[in-house]
């Protein structure tokens, strides 16, 4: 069994802090490890074997089952074209997998995965990769409101604008923004890191209870318990790097982001007094 990694430079970015009681989501393995940390009934697939097909004339369900065939068949890369904007495409899909779609995607697009590599050329409606849990997602135009919503893992990038409530409830992972974000992004989020290289809407990272939130250009307001924060080396070499995979950049370089993080009033908010809750909220 894989052992916990208490000697992680996690704890140089702030993340354990938490004062929970119960039993931490927090687990860093050792990347030494022998598991695979894959499900057993994964399909072993080949990426270098290739396939594509046209979903215009196709149902959502015969799209989704499609691709699960193929993967059967050993299809490591996978090209969607045509897909209209369509809803629920790409979900529960938890196998490693390239799986592109040349297009724009409707809602609830490529939610529940654990795995897959994805790119989109178009856009996204609401709730896309919601409930994310490993993985890349790649957005390269405009998203809709609750983008990466309960996400838990991995990286979910879009290089246009996103909707409200990004991130909203967010559990882990990495959210990018090449442009601006709506309101309430970071909304009671709990965990993981999102970078938003341009505007942020109003009340950003309302009741946030950890988790950290960097912005490159102008915010609009806090939402409630949320504060600005110090970015120190480590946190600056992580994101140049996280960045520079996806051929991003910080528009006046990332020690010039603005950093957000808990104010941490709300951690012990049913033990306050009636008037203390007052200057809280």
């Amino acid at each position: 069994m894989a052992e916990l990694n208490t000697d992680h430079e996690s704890h140089k970015l702030g993340m354990h802090t938490e004062q929970l009681s119960g039993r931490t989501q927090q687990v860093f393995f050792s990347p030494s490890a022998d598991e695979n940390f894959t499900y057993p009934y994964a399909i072993d697939v080949d990426f270098a074997k290739e396939a594509e097909f046209d979903a215009a004339a196709m149902e959502i369900s015969d799209i989704n089952l499609k691709i699960r065939e193929l993967m059967k068949e050993g299809h490591g890369t996978i090209t969607i074209k045509n897909p209209s904007a369509k809803h629920s495409l790409g979900v529960g899909i938890l196998n490693r997998l390239n799986l592109k779609f040349e297009g724009s995607l409707g809602y609830f697009g490529c939610g529940l995965v654990d795995g897959p590599n994805i790119h989109i050329t178009g856009r996204v409606g609401w709730s896309c990769a919601e409930n994310m849990m490993s993985g890349t997602i790649v957005i390269e135009k405009n998203a809709g409101s609750t983008f990466g919503a309960a996400m838990r893992g991995g990286d979910l990038v879009c290089k246009g604008d996103v909707g409200s409530r990004t991130g909203i409830d967010q559990k882990g992972g990495t959210i990018i923004v090449g442009g601006r974000a709506g309101a309430f992004s970071g909304f009671m989020m709990q965990r993981g890191r999102m970078i938003i290289l341009g505007d942020a809407g109003k009340n950003l990272g309302d009741s946030m209870y950890d988790g950290t939130i960097y912005v490159g250009g102008k915010i609009e307001d806090l939402g409630v318990d949320a504060v600005e924060g110090e970015i120190n080396d480590v946190e600056a070499q992580w994101l140049e790097t996280k960045l520079a995979l996806y051929g991003m950049k910080a528009p006046n370089g990332v020690k010039n982001l603005t950093k957000i993080v808990a104010g941490k009033q709300l951690w012990n908010y049913d033990n306050l007094e009636p008037s203390e809750k007052k200057l809280v909220l």
